[in-house]
This record gives structure tokens, C-alpha cells and sequence, in this order.
């Protein structure tokens, strides 16, 4: 993943989406209302480029026709990247991190990011999309680091 998320290996992104939405079909995994890629924080979009999880988010839902959801949440602090943290540390780092806009309005949504370490970006995601109501909260990522 570190070649779609650090040298804009966008063709890697597409694959590895299509990897992961064949996996979900292929396992029959009950598909969520939409996709909410993980918001990465305006600065870091514009050094970047481009959001990972956003373009991971497009194949899949392309793929498994599920609407993709980039208006509801926003990244509000521009926090350190995780890579290097202990997993207090990483807690601490993405406390507050995100904010819902606008209520998706669904039952089911799945978060999508590229990698989960100790889960405490997706587990700070889902808290505050189920403060605004949505009932359950999936994951998926393509990677899982121990």
C-alpha cells in the first residue's frame, strides 16, 4: 500500500480496491447503505495530492454499486501521522479528530481506510457516526498490520 499512499501509485489503489470488493462478494458480506473513506485533514490533501482511502472507496463502490459518501464527515484537526505511535499515543492523536456535517441518513455505512494498525482511527470514526445516528458501523481496509 505504501506505493498508492506515498509515490501516488493511483493504479495500485484501483487494484487493491478491486481485490477487496471481490473479496466481499465473493465471502457474501451484507453491503452497507454507503462508503465513508477515511476524511484525511485538508492540508494533508493538498500535500499529498489525493486521499488513499478515497480512491480505495471509488473501485469498491463502483464495483459492488454502493454510493460513495465524502460530504458527511470531515477530518477537523491536522493531526501527526499514526505511523510510529504506540497505541495510546494514537488514541490520544485522533481524539476529536472528525466531525459529522451532515447526518448520512442511513443504518449502515462502512468506513474504509488503507491500513488498520491499532484501530483507533476508524474506532474514532465510528464514534461520531453513530453519534449522528447511523446504527452500524463496518470496517474495511485492504491491509491490517499487527
Amino acid at each position: 500500500m505504501g506505493g498508492a499512499k506515498f509515490r501516488a501509485r493511483l493504479n495500485l489503489a484501483r487494484l487493491l480496491g478491486q481485490c477487496l470488493a471481490s473479496t466481499l462478494g465473493e465471502c457474501g458480506a451484507e453491503l452497507p447503505d454507503l462508503i465513508v473513506p477515511v476524511p484525511l485533514h485538508a492540508k494533508r490533501l493538498r500535500e499529498r495530492g489525493y486521499n488513499q482511502a478515497l480512491e480505495l472507496a471509488r473501485t469498491i463502490g463502483r464495483e459492488l454499486s454502493i454510493p460513495v459518501d465524502i460530504q458527511s464527515c470531515v477530518r477537523v484537526s491536522a493531526t501527526p501521522p499514526q505511523a510510529g505511535l504506540a497505541r495510546k499515543e494514537r488514541q490520544r492523536n485522533v481524539r476529536g479528530a472528525f466531525r459529522v456535517l451532515h447526518p448520512p441518513g442511513v443504518e449502515r455505512v462502512a468506513i474504509l481506510d488503507d491500513v488498520v494498525t491499532t484501530g483507533s482511527t476508524v474506532t474514532e470514526l465510528t464514534r461520531v457516526l453513530l453519534r449522528a445516528g447511523v446504527e452500524r458501523v463496518d470496517v474495511w481496509a485492504v491491509a491490517r498490520t499487527p
